[in-house]
């Protein structure tokens, strides 16, 4: 069974910088996507970056494109979410996910495709 656990978040000012980590254990490997989401209060959960399980193949959402590297650290089953510039707007429980194997070429930023999930961690950006 796969555990993710993020970690990173807290309380950051406007333009400030955070890194977000999702680790993983029990069965591991290189076999799943990972997507980061979050979801701020009285909206609906958003994708905003993922990671494919082979090549490296990235993408981002628009409303993080420029502000956001998602990368994948294999030793330590980790993967982690580098933002920068943060806006009040970020402020939203983040949580990591991961897809089981698939055949697309390109991960994906739809929450409903993904099997495994964390508890979240709160990043609030304010003054």
């Amino acid at each position: 069974q796969l555990q993710l656990v993020e970690s990173g978040g807290g309380l950051v000012q406007p333009g400030g910088s955070l890194r977000l980590s999702c680790a993983a254990s029990g069965f591991t490997g290189n076999f799943y996507d990972i997507g980061w989401f979050r979801q701020a209060p009285g909206k609906e959960r958003e994708g905003i970056s993922c990671i494919r399980s082979h090549g490296g193949v990235t993408r981002y959402a628009d409303s993080v494109q420029g502000r956001a590297t998602i990368s994948r650290d294999s030793a330590l089953n980790t993967v982690y979410l580098q933002m920068t510039s943060l806006e009040p707007e970020d402020t939203a429980v983040y949580y990591c996910a991961a897809q089981k194997k698939h055949f697309s070429s390109r991960c994906v930023l739809q929450h409903g495709d993904y099997d495994f999930w964390g508890q979240g961690t709160q990043v609030i950006v304010s003054s």
